[in-house]
C-alpha cells in the first residue's frame, strides 16, 4: 500500500512539474495577453473617467444656467412689484389730490 501510493504521488508530482514548464514562446504569449489586458483596463478607465468628466461639466453648465434663470426671474419679478408699487402710489396720489382739491 505504501509503494503504490507513494507512486501515485510522485506521479502526481512529476505531472505537475510537466504543467509548469513553460516554453519561451508561452511566457510570451502570456506576456503579450496580460499586457493587452492591462491596455484594455487603461483604456476602459480612461474613457470612463472622461465621461465623467463631461458628465460633471455639463452638470456644472446646466446649473450655471439654472441659477442665472432664477437670478433673472427673480429681477423681472422685482421690477414687476416696483411698477405695480409705482401705479399703485400714483393711483394713491390722484386719490387723495383729486379729494384735497374738492374740499377747497
Amino acid at each position: 500500500m505504501r509503494i503504490s501510493t507513494s507512486m501515485v504521488i510522485a506521479a502526481g508530482i512529476v505531472a505537475l512539474a510537466a504543467c509548469n514548464k513553460k516554453t519561451p514562446a508561452e511566457n510570451q504569449a502570456s506576456e503579450i495577453q496580460a499586457n493587452s489586458e492591462n491596455q484594455a483596463e487603461n483604456v476602459s478607465a480612461a474613457g470612463e473617467n472622461e465621461a465623467a468628466n463631461i458628465m460633471n461639466s455639463a452638470e456644472n453648465k446646466a446649473n450655471a444656467v439654472k441659477n442665472e434663470s432664477k437670478n433673472e426671474a427673480a429681477a423681472i419679478k422685482n421690477e414687476g412689484a416696483n411698477e405695480a408699487a409705482a401705479v399703485k402710489n400714483s393711483a394713491s396720489n390722484t386719490t387723495d389730490n383729486t379729494a384735497s382739491t374738492k374740499k377747497k
